[in-house]
């Protein structure tokens, strides 16, 4: 199996042979549930569906009740697809996917949508440096954006110019992060470096290929 559903519990440190501290962070990784299995000639394409923490009844729809129940599992908060595996796999419906599928040393790639931090200016949103220079009659410029175009052409703003607007809030992908610990009788997988999203956000990990 190529990656899992898991949620970010937070950041530590590890210390590596040599003394040295390394930030890192814990995921609850699993345990996923294997609700569908697609397949070329019935979807399309090729794909197992995992299914990760537990949701009430009451809050699920009747079609997600169908569907899980198909699968002979409780509701679930997540479900993703995962389309790379080993060939001729044989999971099947019901099944489950814990933290030991990955490795100790491997590297992963962490999928998560990163923290909202709603209406920001450009020095926050785009590194911009501001009119530092507080003389020649400045006044308050000091995080403004300047010039956003010129005059008579092309008499409009092209697309795509930085401004001020919603920052965060988006997938992130973070690719060639080092697994350094595992601990398969808790699901949890520890990584090296930060990982998108708040604590208790759900991230997907996928195998670095």
């Amino acid at each position: 199996m190529s990656g899992i559903i898991g949620k970010k519990i937070g950041m530590t440190s590890l210390f590596d042979g040599d003394g040295k501290n390394i930030p890192c962070t814990v995921i609850e990784a699993g345990p996923c549930v294997v609700t569908q299995v697609k397949t070329k000639s019935n979807d399309g394409y090729d794909a197992i569906q995992l299914a990760f923490d537990d949701k009430k009844d009451k809050h699920t729809t009747n079609a997600l009740k169908g569907h899980f129940a198909k699968a002979g599992v409780s509701p679930k908060k997540v479900v993703a697809e995962f389309t790379r595996f080993e060939a001729g796999h044989t999971k099947k419906f019901g099944d489950i996917l814990g933290a030991d599928i990955f490795i100790e040393g491997e590297y992963i790639d962490v999928v998560g949508i990163s923290k909202g931090k709603g209406f920001q200016g450009v020095v926050k949103r785009h590194n911009f440096k501001g009119v530092n220079d507080a003389t020649h009659g400045q006044h308050n410029r000091g995080r403004a954006p300047g010039s956003i175009g010129a005059s008579s052409w092309p008499s409009r703003v092209f697309k795509g110019m930085r401004m001020a607007g919603r920052m965060g809030g988006d997938n992130v992908k973070i690719i060639n992060l080092q697994v350094l610990k595992i601990h398969p009788e808790k699901n949890v997988v520890v990584v090296k470096g930060a990982v998108p999203g708040p604590n208790g956000s759900y991230v997907k990990l996928e195998r670095w290929s």
